[in-house]
This record gives C-alpha cells, sequence and structure tokens, in this order.
C-alpha cells in the first residue's frame, strides 16, 4: 500500500472553525475533548478498538505543499492560515483505554487535550477509525460468546465496505475473538493468521465433484478441508470427501474435514457427523459459513448442529444489524492561561444527549472475592482517589435515591496516558496482546451483562463531584440557580 497522508482526512467546517480560531487570536487556547458513544437502545457493552490508527494518525499530521495548495485553490482561506498550516503539529495530550477495554455508553473511550485548533482538526478522523474498529471488534465479540469455544474464523473482505474496512475490520475482528482472518493482507500487516480452503468455482471446474476434491488433496494433503454442498451435500458432497479422506489415510495423511456453506445447517451438520464418523473419520472437523452471526450460531447451537468451527462475513465485517455505532467527540472543558480548568456542557431536550463536562477519568469496581467487574465511575481527575480500606457508595447517574455500597473491592482507573506534548509515551501492544487483553476483560464480567437476549444493564455512575458540578451548570444555564 502507498503511504498516504491523512491531515485532510475531516470535514471542512474542521478547517473553517480552525481558520476562525487564528482570526480570534485564540489558537493557543487549551481545549479537552472527549470520544464516547451514547446509548441507543441496542448497546449493551464494547469493545474499545482503533487506537493504535488513531495514534498513528494523530503523530503524523502535516500538511505538505500538495495539502496547502489544495486549500489554498477553494478560496476560503486566508493566507495567514495557510502560512501557520505549513508548521503544524500535534503537540497535545491524549488519554485512553487501552484497545480491547470492554466500554459502556457515555464513557470518555479517548480524551484529547490540546490546543483548540489541534483537537479540532482530529475530531472527524479520530471518530472514523475508532467508531469502525469498536464497532467491528464489539461484533466480533458477540459472536465469539455465541461460538464458545469453537474455532472462529473472519471471512468479511469481499463483502466490507472499499479496503480499508476489509483491512481495519479483520484486525478488529481479531482483536474481538476471531482466531483467523481470509484476509492476507491484513494477516501480513497485523501478524494474523489466515485461513480458506477453496471455492465453489474449484469444484466447478473439474469434471466432476470427486475429481476436484481428489486435486485439491493432492495439492494440500495436510489441509483438505473440502467444500461439499456445490451440487447436494448429503448425497455426493460428503460421500466423495469420504472417498479422497481414505486416499490420504491410505497415503499417511489425516483428513481436515469438510466445510458447509447452505442449506439447513443443523441438520446438514448432523447427517455429516453422522457419515463422517461411519466412516471412522471421527476426528474430521465440520466446519460452516454463510451469512452467519451471533444469533444464527446461537441457534444452530441449541439445536444441537454438529459444527467445530465458522466462519462468519458479511454480518460481521458489516455490522449488520447496527452499521454504525454512533460515537461522538464533544468538548468538555477548556483551560485558561493560568492553569484553570473550565468545564463545558452540551444541552439538549434529549436527556441522553447532555455531556458530561469536566476534564475526566473512569474508574472500574471489582469484587476481590470474584474478580467481577460490579460497576464503573465516571470522575473528575482531580478527585481524592478511593479509599479502597473504606465503604465504597455509589449512587444512580440521574435516580440519586438509588445507591449501592462496596465493601471487599478494589478499584482500576482505566485511562493510560499515550501522548504527551505531542510525543508517544505509551508502549503500543502487539495485536496478539491486545486480543489477550480483550479475552480477560470480558472474563471479568458476568454472563448477564454479555447475553444476547435482553442483557442486564451494567452501571455506569457518576462521582458526587462530577454529578453536583453537571447539576449546577444545568440549573445555571437554564436560568434556575
Amino acid at each position: 500500500m502507498t503511504e498516504r497522508n491523512l491531515t485532510l482526512l475531516t470535514d471542512l467546517y474542521q478547517l473553517t472553525m480552525m481558520n476562525g480560531y487564528l482570526k480570534e487570536e485564540r489558537k493557543d487556547e487549551i481545549a479537552v475533548f472527549d470520544v464516547f458513544f451514547r446509548q441507543n437502545g441496542m448497546i449493551t457493552y464494547s469493545i474499545a478498538c482503533g487506537l493504535e490508527q488513531a495514534v498513528e494518525y494523530i503523530l503524523n499530521l502535516n500538511f505538505g505543499e500538495e495539502e496547502i495548495g489544495y486549500l489554498k485553490s477553494l478560496n476560503i482561506f486566508s493566507e495567514e492560515f495557510l502560512n501557520y498550516l505549513r508548521d503544524f503539529r500535534f503537540t497535545g495530550d491524549v488519554y485512553a483505554v487501552p484497545e480491547g477495554t470492554v466500554v459502556f455508553p457515555g464513557e470518555p473511550i479517548i480524551t484529547v487535550k490540546a490546543p483548540i485548533m489541534q483537537a479540532q482538526l482530529v475530531e472527524t478522523a479520530l471518530l472514523n477509525i475508532v467508531n469502525f474498529q469498536t464497532l467491528i471488534a464489539t461484533k466480533a465479540a458477540k459472536i465469539r460468546y455465541a461460538a464458545k469455544n469453537d474455532l472462529l474464523m473472519e471471512f468479511g473482505l469481499r463483502r466490507a465496505q472499499a479496503p480499508d474496512a476489509g483491512i481495519y475490520g479483520a484486525r478488529a475482528a481479531v482483536i474481538g475473538g476471531c482466531d483467523s482472518t481470509s484476509n492476507v493482507l491484513a494477516g501480513k500487516m497485523f501478524d494474523i493468521p489466515v485461513s480458506g480452503t477453496h471455492a465453489h468455482s474449484w469444484v466447478m471446474n473439474f469434471k466432476d465433484e470427486y475429481t476436484a476434491f481428489k486435486a485439491y488433496a493432492d495439492v494440500y494433503p495436510d489441509n483438505a478441508l473440502l467444500l461439499v454442498d456445490t451440487y447436494d451435500s448429503v448425497k455426493h458432497g460428503i460421500p466423495n470427501a469420504i472417498k479422497v479422506f481414505g486416499e490420504l489415510k491410505e497415503k499417511g495423511y489425516k483428513p481436515k474435514g469438510i466445510r458447509l456453506d447452505s442449506g439447513d445447517l443443523a441438520y446438514l451438520s448432523k447427517k455429516a457427523r453422522e457419515m463422517l464418523d461411519a466412516a471412522g473419520y471421527t476426528d474430521a472437523k465440520i466446519c460452516a459459513s454463510g451469512d452467519l452471526d451471533e444469533y444464527s450460531i446461537n441457534s444452530l447451537k441449541n439445536q444441537g448442529a454438529k459444527i467445530d468451527s465458522w466462519g462468519v462475513g458479511t454480518r460481521l465485517i458489516t455490522s449488520a444489524d447496527m452499521p454504525a455505532l454512533g460515537g461522538v467527540y464533544k468538548l468538555s472543558a477548556v483551560i485558561d492561561e493560568n492553569g484553570n480548568i473550565i468545564p463545558k456542557i452540551k444541552l439538549s431536550e434529549n436527556t441522553e444527549k447532555i455531556t458530561n463536562p469536566g476534564f475526566k477519568n473512569i474508574y472500574r469496581v471489582y469484587d476481590k472475592k470474584t474478580g467481577r467487574a460490579e460497576a464503573d465511575v465516571i470522575f473528575l481527575r482531580g478527585e481524592k482517589p478511593v479509599d479502597e480500606t473504606k465503604p465504597l457508595v455509589l449512587t444512580h447517574p440521574t435516580e440519586r435515591w438509588k445507591t449501592i455500597t462496596f465493601t471487599d473491592y478494589r478499584v482500576k482507573t482505566l485511562h493510560c496516558d499515550i501522548i504527551r506534548d505531542g510525543k508517544l509515551v505509551y508502549n503500543m501492544p502487539s495485536l496478539k496482546d491486545i486480543k489477550k487483553y480483550t479475552e480477560q476483560e470480558l472474563s471479568t464480567f458476568w454472563d448477564e451483562y454479555k447475553r444476547l437476549d435482553k442483557p442486564h444493564v451494567y452501571k455506569v455512575d457518576l462521582s458526587d463531584e462530577l454529578y453536583d458540578l453537571k447539576t449546577c451548570m444545568l440549573e445555571k444555564i437554564r436560568g434556575k440557580a
């Protein structure tokens, strides 16, 4: 892939606002923005993803002469602004939860603290990167939950919305729970295991199915996973596969198994298992593919389907039931020349769209005995740390009469320092390590929060100081104070 300068991967109004800030002599004003997603009725939890690409984008921001020449051709920017862009670099700070962290609506996944023009510019690209990868990682996590410990393969490249979606969607899918991808470029870029067999066209291009299977097994005797549904799985496909397996066995090879891509997968897998076992191939695996997702996999398992591995494509790479995460990037504070934090809040007639003001972080409460996550708290940076030797009382973020008390607990702060003064200070983990971290994260949550049907709502509260600040600001703005 050719190197691309993504600096202009932004909405025009980011640049017009930057031009305005420069004219208003406010370019050095420090602003704090949060990336978070809202409750929309379908989101229960998400897997934060895309941080590595977001950081790469931020650290490589620069306006070359080609970019400046294009902006000049629009005839809407001052010469002063265009000259300013020639030396543009990101010099601010970025805080974020590690990739693979389980996050919930309203929680700041990423916080940017930087001069206003820098902080404003990065909004669009950050949302583009984080929204998509978080969406796909979350979908993959739900499919993994349904598939349990079965092998799970990402097969979505041909149905992805353009190459980047296929590449970074594969990355996110592996972080969320997939074991491999069919996408060879993603495999190369991110050191992801690649997997795949053959297509129906291979079978159709030989004089008969048996000949096609035999030819494939001759080329890949150690990996003969044969697609058996080109014509008729039960009458021809499975018997022909068994015949070829016998020939492989005589040569000292162990047959891999078969793949079903259509039809009644519950019935066909049971029949295939019966036929394979009767022929002595009890170790042969049955792989299924074809418009699968967490709901169809869960249903097939409930029907007793004899499927060992799953290839998921379209409905994963497009997150078919919810094709957009809806993450947002909102101003939460400005910092004056004396270092004072001035909180900002956005009001709305829709309660869920009212933002949480201030420079914030998150901590997670774990039960010491079970190790399970019990609640999250969004709090203001600078608040007094939690004393784990004393009972911790949490209060519902809006219904303040609802409280819960923890006694035997521990807390973990979720944000890490990622970029400081424009320089990377965070050790980016490998994709394999992120995947392991995601598995660990999900294991700390009760199944009630992860179940597919009507999951329990996880507690995300506001600290008392943040709640009081938000209430006071709302009252002042609405003229009630």
